[in-house]
């Protein structure tokens, strides 16, 4: 119950300090705690200049973790981010350099500018958190997690990431454009001379504890079955499928988003001090799960409804 107790304690305090150095994002900041806490993988999509970056590098030293950023582009290569054999002229073998995968932390900025080969070098590693190269299989730190970030906006000399891929990010959040008072408030604190320093709030070993507690938070059976039907409702040849699914989707989600739901339920309700969890914390789940692992027809697109407000649609439809 202590070790329950203190995931509420933590996040707020991460919170606390990365809201200090990252204005506004509110919403954005409590769900990528929420996410890092359930050991997923998350994309960011925005555009340019939202501070993704600077979110994930604060996110970093706030936590204490190793943090490298992968520049994504169409010259890259796996081997440049997984690492690769090379060869000692002094002792006659070859030894494995590691790439900036092995870390704590992976920001891959821009993940859609590299092509589909390379972007597949980081799928065993978002999964099983391991690296194999030239027959051998390395293990990667823990805690581990990559946050991925994508323009929605330019699409010329980009690649869209393959739904396997995407469904091995546990979230999708959207950066929003600050109002204007919060754009006065990140100029000021930006164009400083000395900017203040992120207080280190943790440490890896208490984070891997953290996200190997979060299991034991317990989920009544109808909320279980609830987010269950909220999956499964996702497809359009479901008996569950409401009208808004049938007419506007192509494929629903995966299991990986039921497992999901649950995880990221579990730990929004030790954030705000719950022991278990409610049917609130499935409904507001759904929107950072589904939100990239629904595939949307033409239909959606010529009468203008988003993804957001089909689910919202659906989590009305299906009855708890």
């Amino acid at each position: 119950m202590e070790r329950l107790e203190r995931v509420k304690i933590l996040g707020t305090k991460i919170e606390e300090e990365i809201s200090k150095h990252i204005i506004g994002q509110k919403e954005l900041i409590k769900d990528t705690i929420i996410c890092l806490f359930a050991g997923g993988n998350l994309l960011l999509e925005g555009v340019p200049g939202l501070g993704k970056t600077r979110l994930v590098r604060v996110l970093g030293e706030a936590l204490g973790l190793d943090f490298k950023r992968i520049q994504f582009t169409p010259d890259l290569m796996p081997a440049d981010i997984t690492g690769t054999n090379i060869y000692n002229k002094d002792t006659g073998m070859l030894s494995f350099q590691k790439g900036p995968v092995f870390t704590n932390i992976v920001l891959a900025d821009e993940i859609n500018r590299a092509t589909p080969k390379t972007q597949s070098a980081m799928l065993e590693a978002m999964q099983e958190k391991t690296v194999t190269v030239g027959g051998t299989t390395f293990q990667l730190p823990k805690p581990y997690m990559v946050l991925a970030t994508q323009n929605p906006i330019e699409q010329e000399g980009t690649y869209p990431l393959p739904e396997a891929q995407l469904d091995r990010f546990m979230f999708k959040l959207n950066v929003e454009f600050p109002n204007v008072k919060e754009l006065l408030k990140i100029v000021q604190l930006t164009t400083v001379a000395n900017e203040e320093a992120v207080l280190c709030i943790t440490t890896s070993d208490e984070l891997s504890e953290i996200q190997e507690s979060i299991t034991t938070v317990p989920c009544a059976m109808p909320v279980l079955e609830y987010a269950m039907k909220l999956v499964s409702a996702t497809h359009p040849d479901n008996e569950l499928a409401p009208d808004v699914i049938k007419q506007y989707v192509t494929f629903g989600a995966s299991p990986r988003a039921a497992q999901g739901i649950i995880q990221g339920s579990r730990v929004r309700a030790l954030l705000d001090g719950r022991f278990n969890i409610a049917f609130e914390d499935i409904k507001a789940m759904a929107y950072p799960i589904l939100r990239h692992r629904l595939i949307l027809n033409f239909d959606s697109m010529a009468d203008g409804k988003s993804v957001e407000a089909i689910i919202s649609d659906l989590i009305e439809a299906v009855e708890q």
